[in-house]
């Protein structure tokens, strides 16, 4: 039995590395991309010429001012929201849940519009906080509602608890903006989701979240095998299946909180990014959870350079690029029949 499955286990393995490698390339030339192109088209010599040597020219400007923020932003927010939608999808064992299930997305939109309306509030550094503070306790209130009463929190109580807090939210978002008519512009350039207009701040105030995410999503990878087989399956093979929820609610959470609190509410990247990832290496999250990683700022990036340069000189924000390209990517599983149960 050994010998015969040894090869198969090899060429799994051999097949996920290359398919990593890929996606790193991928990654790298998504990079150089969003640092290149643009309104002004800067030569890649001249971009890493400017990122080693500095410098003092219009180009220099461009690239340091507003394109290295711009892609880094671009890198933390795909990964938070790619990790985020896998690690829900697994908790939930719902293939079409995205970080806005469990209300996170609407939360964070109800603290920037809390914070332009009533805290005189109109910096992006400044939004940060808020709508970090709103995903984190529409979070928590989706969880008391969902593990209250009998059964505790289980994927279809969080399913509901979230639809239901959401058109709470959302109600809350439009009843203080139809009296606020001043901070509708200003949430309007937030709510469309883009990586367009932010600093270097941002990049400081969102990246230790990011990484506290990360290690709470990655640390059960484990314990998400076990329950994508089945609350009983995952407690007769030794896991904690509250713990595991727990802990990658917590992290999925803190990730859609700092990447909805960065970029806006970006849709789809939570959504297609964990269904291409198992298409490429399998279902085993010790892998789907890096593959995510990549992918989701591939995603990203990608949709934002497109953005640019279908409509010059104006941009297409990439909230919306990001429905249009990855679509045909989540059919294309789809017809395949790649996309898992």
């Amino acid at each position: 039995m050994r010998a015969a499955t040894s090869p198969t286990t090899r060429a799994l393995v051999t097949r996920r590395i290359g398919w990593t490698a890929a996606a790193v390339a991928a990654l790298l030339l998504s990079v150089l991309l969003s640092l290149t192109v643009g309104a002004r088209s800067i030569a890649p010599a001249e971009v890493f010429d400017v990122l080693l040597h500095g410098g003092h020219s219009d180009a220099a400007e461009i690239v340091r001012t507003m394109r290295v923020p711009r892609t880094l932003i671009g890198l933390m927010v795909g990964v938070a929201l790619a990790l985020a939608g896998t690690a829900l999808q697994g908790i939930t064992r719902n293939p079409i849940a995205d970080p806005g299930i469990l209300g996170i997305s609407q939360g964070a939109s109800v603290g920037v519009v809390l914070a332009i309306a009533f805290a005189g509030i109109h910096s992006l550094s400044g939004y940060v906080w808020f709508a970090f503070a709103g995903a984190a306790l529409a979070s928590v209130a989706v969880y008391a509602i969902a593990a209250s009463g009998r059964g505790g929190a289980t994927p279809v109580k969080l399913a509901l608890g979230g639809a239901a807090i959401n058109a709470l939210l959302t109600s809350v978002t439009m009843a203080v903006l139809t009296t606020k008519a001043a901070a509708l512009d200003e949430f309007r350039f937030w709510q469309v989701g883009s990586v367009a207009g932010r600093d270097a701040e941002v990049v400081g105030q969102i990246w230790p979240f990011l990484l506290a995410g990360t290690v709470l999503v990655l640390s059960v990878a484990r314990g998400l095998d076990a329950l994508a087989l089945g609350e009983d399956v995952a407690k007769g093979l030794g896991q904690n299946v509250a713990t595991v929820r727990i802990t990658a609610g917590i992290g999925a959470t803190i990730l859609t909180g700092a990447g909805v609190a960065a970029a806006g509410p970006i849709a789809f990247v939570g959504l297609a990014v964990p269904h291409i990832a198992r298409a490429i290496v399998g279902s085993d999250h010790r892998w789907v959870l890096p593959m995510a990683a990549l992918t989701g700022p591939v995603m990203l990036l990608v949709s934002d350079v497109a953005g640019r340069i279908v409509f010059p000189p104006s941009e297409v924000p990439a909230g919306v690029m990001t429905a249009l390209i990855g679509v045909p990517f989540l059919v294309a599983l789809v017809r395949r029949k790649a996309v898992p149960a």
